[in-house]
């Protein structure tokens, strides 16, 4: 259901030493400079994989919906979230501002899934009554 991007290049031509400062500061620093980035590049992977496992729920949930002919988006659920991650941002000394507007943007790409499962499973089901229909004439 996620978009991907096929023309990303492969991780193998990743050089997690690429710098435009290289060669420009002292190689101390710039030892310094690469751990720490090397520390960043982890986190960022497993900020990605996390975000994949968290699409992957909501999927289930958006299927979920679709069955049930729920709404895509709660907003009463969507309230109580932001709120939430406001509050463990604070606690973390992170900005609730970035905090919610980063849950925000999640939480409309989530909608967006559950639209078009809902268009999907809807499409299914007429497709599957005009199936059922052509065959009762039969």
């Amino acid at each position: 259901m996620t978009e991907q991007n096929l023309n990303l290049p492969e991780t193998d031509s990743y050089d997690p030493a690429a710098s435009s400062l290289a060669g420009s500061v002292d190689p101390t620093v710039m030892a310094e400079l690469l751990s720490i980035r090397s520390s960043i590049d982890n986190i960022d992977a497993t900020l990605v994989f996390l975000l994949a496992e968290r699409f992957k729920a909501t999927q289930k949930v958006g299927f979920l919906k679709a069955a049930h002919k729920l709404p895509a988006g709660d907003p009463g659920r969507e309230t109580a979230q932001i709120a939430r991650l406001r509050h463990l941002a604070a606690e973390a000394h992170l900005d609730p501002a970035f905090a919610e507007k980063f849950l925000n943007f999640i939480i409309g790409e989530v909608i967006r899934h559950h639209e078009a499962i809902a268009e999907d499973h809807q499409a299914a089901q007429a497709s599957g009554s005009a199936d059922a229909a052509r065959a009762a004439e039969a």
